[in-house]
């Protein structure tokens, strides 16, 4: 397998497929790794964002000094922007990062399959969905892999990889070896519903919903109590509308299907939620309203 360790060590150009911050986040890594980077998006004014965003995120490194200014420059100058998906064509590997769909990333991955060099990976940083069903739309499903980078990709040190059916051992090394030249700890998952992160996260959130819905307590002690009963960074409720609540509920529905148990069934509120539009701070209100300061004495209900 060293030939596949050296295949990824010499990466020269990886696409990116998808604006948001996931994509944006991920072609920054590859970037400030030393990679060139085709940033692809639809949207023009998505590519504007992003471009905007890594910049920012970039002098923020610069100006805490975990990243050197010089660096910082040249990671920019790696970092092309595109909305000509042939252009990927160049690319020794490609991830996708666009929406938590099935039926849409099998429609992209038919597109790249077409479009990718032969010997290019195909990787989907899909958090829940399937990676055998993903590369069954494509005629190189042994080169189609998991590679789940975790929010936001720029500071966060672990990528989950996950093989499907038919992903190679090759390919899986080589995935490895290109992840911790981005310089991120890897953990391997088997192809079921959730991977291990989600698997386990969701139903976290997802009962703090439940425990909100049920009126076991409000929004804030549900967060407050996690924070300071368990140490984590950010409570459930908080760390959903971080997430986004439509991804947050679409990674359930994933899971209660594909595991076919009701204890994965989205809670109501939850579903209430995101049929309301309040999908968490990119939309400026979720469980908490961003648009103006948080006030203890909220409703804790639509």
């Amino acid at each position: 397998m060293l030939d596949a360790e050296k295949k990824m060590a010499a990466v020269k150009r990886i696409g990116v497929v998808g604006g948001g911050q996931m994509g944006s986040g991920i072609a920054q890594v590859a970037a400030m790794n030393g990679i060139d980077v085709w940033l692809y998006d639809l949207d023009p004014r998505a590519l504007s964002t992003a471009s905007s965003a890594i910049a920012s995120s970039i002098t923020r490194l610069v100006s805490k000094s975990h990243l050197a200014k010089g660096s910082g420059d040249d990671a920019l100058k790696r970092l092309r922007l595109t909305s000509n998906l042939e252009e990927l064509n160049l690319a020794d590997f490609i991830i996708e990062a666009i929406v938590e769909s099935e039926d849409v990333k099998k429609s992209l991955f038919v597109k790249l399959d077409k479009i990718a060099q032969k010997s290019a990976i195909l990787a989907s940083n899909t958090s829940s969905i399937s990676i055998t069903r993903l590369a069954s739309s494509t005629t190189r499903p042994r080169q189609v892999i998991g590679m789940h980078f975790m929010n936001p990709p720029p500071l966060m040190k672990l990528i989950e990889i996950v093989r499907g059916a038919d992903t190679s051992e090759e390919t899986f090394v080589a995935t490895k070896a290109l992840s911790k030249r981005l310089g991120k700890t890897v953990i391997t998952s088997q192809d079921y519903s959730g991977f291990i992160v989600n698997r386990i996260l969701m139903p976290m959130i997802n009962e703090a919903f439940f425990s909100l819905y049920t009126g076991v307590a409000t929004k804030e002690d549900i967060d407050t109590g996690m924070k300071l009963g368990t140490n984590h960074p950010m409570g459930p409720l908080e760390l959903a509308d971080f997430i986004g609540l439509d991804v947050c509920l679409s990674i359930m529905k994933v899971l209660h299907t594909g595991l076919g148990d009701n204890k994965y069934a989205p809670c109501p509120l939850l579903v209430q939620y995101v049929d309301a539009g309040r999908l968490g701070r990119k939309r400026g209100i979720g469980v908490y309203d961003y648009r103006e300061p948080r006030s203890t004495e909220s409703s804790s209900r639509l």
